[in-house]
């Protein structure tokens, strides 16, 4: 799983061969492994405002995930059967975890953001038996539990008195388990898909997928782990970005990884967070990027001591890399995968792969390559779908109970990953947008990501989304959502000149024909806007 002791990419790519053991636990590899070999080593710290920060260690982490996950197995939950995390980032959260690896069980990780119905979909969709949670899961939990037959068992780490207690489950059980063998093909793990463009579904992932992620993540923080690295994301850890590139990979390297209140993203509080916390490196999205820039001059007011930064989940585009690159003196590292298949493509300044505008290359143990819709390799400069080769050890085992949406996701032995994109002559791939996204006008096929990218360098604009609008003449035209920033106030002449900011630095047939200012984007709980909502806003009265 580590990456050969190169300097160049192309060597990198050349010599890297997949090692996954035969028994591969991630239980196991997150906790007690560290825990025979170090036992107090830190694996976890958390963030507190008040400035009381705890830590967890590796020994810590081992003995109350068995307890745990004795107590799940008193409770008759086995090994293949779904149990649901319903939290924020919380030591709990990484012990229920571990527990359910060690068991043989299924994380489903869900976000606390979620609304009853998303929560009764999927819940019910994964056929969960057992649920871990808050308080404040619990009182939307309360609204549909008649609902779910199959929820056995609802267990709260606050104590709640009609649930049962974390705490006391784990305090009534001994802190030693007999962790399950488990193949690297073996579930561990079910993410739904964000549903930008569809109903949500359940991404089955193997115990191999964390093993996967390792080459993505020393190279995207070039060298990772380092003397001194600490971890931290504002990113939920219930979403594939947050779990995958930030947290389980970090704890199999053994590096810290900060957790932190759940809380709506503040630059201010984003700052502190990694100023008192000495994060080295930070997994941060591009709509988080864009916020912290609100702050001006952060480096005088924070004692920042960042090594590296990651970012994926949407187009960085070339605007928000120069200005972390001018501001925070890093490089952005971006990479890009999906829930089915992630961490494909990266970018490492350290060893020169980084250009802005663009993802990255492929990372040393993933093929991957722009194709048809039938599967076909594209030449250089053409765009089409952003495909992976199988097998590979980050791509999923299947959506749950889905056949025939698993079968359409395949063509000619790659993963479509329904993302349009170009590869270059040198091998970097720019991203263009979903597939759905695409905006076909006068006969131009426009990807939402490089328009969006420009109107971010205006400096009205916070945040944008570009979708489009039906049109009679041109099928349809450019129209942008723009959040301004501080200071700034609607109007027409302003949005004339945001459309002529985009005119003059794209292209004629680019730019927003109509622009309308809201309040703020409509985002999934992984910070990807929804653009089927302002579509569907957009076409209303078209």
């Amino acid at each position: 799983m580590k990456l050969p002791p190169r300097d160049h990419y192309d060597e990198l790519y050349r010599d890297f061969a997949w090692s996954i053991p035969e028994d591969f636990n991630i239980g196991r590899a997150v906790s007690d492994d560290w825990a025979s070999r170090e036992p107090e080593r830190v694996c976890l710290e958390h963030f507190s405002p008040d400035g009381d920060h705890l830590s967890l260690t590796y020994r810590e982490l081992a003995e109350r995930s068995s307890s745990l996950a004795n107590s799940l197995v008193s409770l008759g939950l086995k090994r293949g059967d779904r149990i649901a995390l319903l939290l924020p980032q919380s030591f709990e959260t990484v012990i229920a975890h571990v527990a359910i690896y060690k068991m043989g069980a299924i994380a489903v990780p869900l976000a606390l953001l979620f609304g009853v119905e998303a929560l009764e979909y999927r819940l019910k969709t994964a056929g969960v038996s057992a649920i871990i949670t808050n308080s404040f899961g619990l009182q939307r939990l309360r609204q549909i539990r008649e609902r779910l037959p199959e929820l056995a068992s609802v267990i709260s780490v606050d104590g709640d008195s009609d649930a049962l207690s974390f705490l006391a489950l784990m305090d009534a059980h001994p802190p030693v388990f007999d962790i399950a063998a488990t193949g690297p093909d073996e579930p561990a793990l079910m993410i739904f898909t964000s549903g930008t463009t569809g109903p949500p579904k359940g991404a089955l992932h193997g115990h191999r997928v964390l093993a996967g992620h390792i080459p993505g993540m020393q190279f995207a923080h070039e060298g990772f782990p380092q003397a001194g690295d600490k971890v931290w994301t504002p990113s939920d850890w219930a979403w594939a970005g947050g779990l995958l590139n930030a947290l389980l990979p970090s704890l199999l390297l053994g590096v810290p990884v900060v957790s932190s209140p759940a809380q709506k993203f503040d630059a201010d509080m984003a700052y502190r967070i990694m100023a008192e916390m000495k994060v080295r490196n930070g997994f941060i999205p591009p709509t988080a990027l864009r916020l912290l820039q609100s702050v001006s001059d952060p480096r005088s007011k924070y004692d920042l001591v960042l090594r590296t930064i990651g970012a994926a989940g949407e187009s960085l585009g070339a605007e928000t890399y120069e200005w972390v690159k001018r501001t925070l003196g890093i490089t952005v590292n971006e990479f890009y995968g999906q829930t089915e298949c992630n961490f494909v493509l990266s970018s490492c300044a350290a060893i020169g792969i980084s250009r802005a505008g663009a993802i990255g290359r492929p990372v040393p143990g993933h093929r991957v390559a722009i194709v048809s819709e039938t599967g076909e390799e594209l030449p250089a400069g053409q765009a089409g779908q952003i495909a992976v080769k199988q097998p590979d050890p980050v791509m999923f085992l299947g959506y749950w109970n889905d056949a025939a949406a698993t079968e359409r996701k395949f063509a000619n032995d790659w993963l479509l990953t329904g993302d349009i994109g170009r590869q270059d002559q040198d091998g970097y791939v720019t991203f263009f947008g979903r597939d759905d996204d695409v905006i076909t006008s006068a006969g131009y096929r426009i990807g939402p990501a490089e328009i969006e990218d420009c109107l971010i360098g205006h400096p009205a604009v916070q945040l944008a989304a570009v979708v489009g609008k039906a049109d009679p003449v041109r099928t349809e035209i450019v129209k942008a959502y723009v959040v301004l920033a501080p200071g700034f106030e609607p109007s027409e002449r302003l949005a004339i000149e945001i459309s002529d900011w985009v005119k003059m630095r794209l292209s004629m047939h680019e730019y927003p024909r109509e622009v309308e200012f809201i309040d703020e984007l409509p985002l999934t709980t992984t910070g990807k806007v929804i653009r089927r909502m302002l579509r569907d806003r957009a076409n209303v009265d078209a």
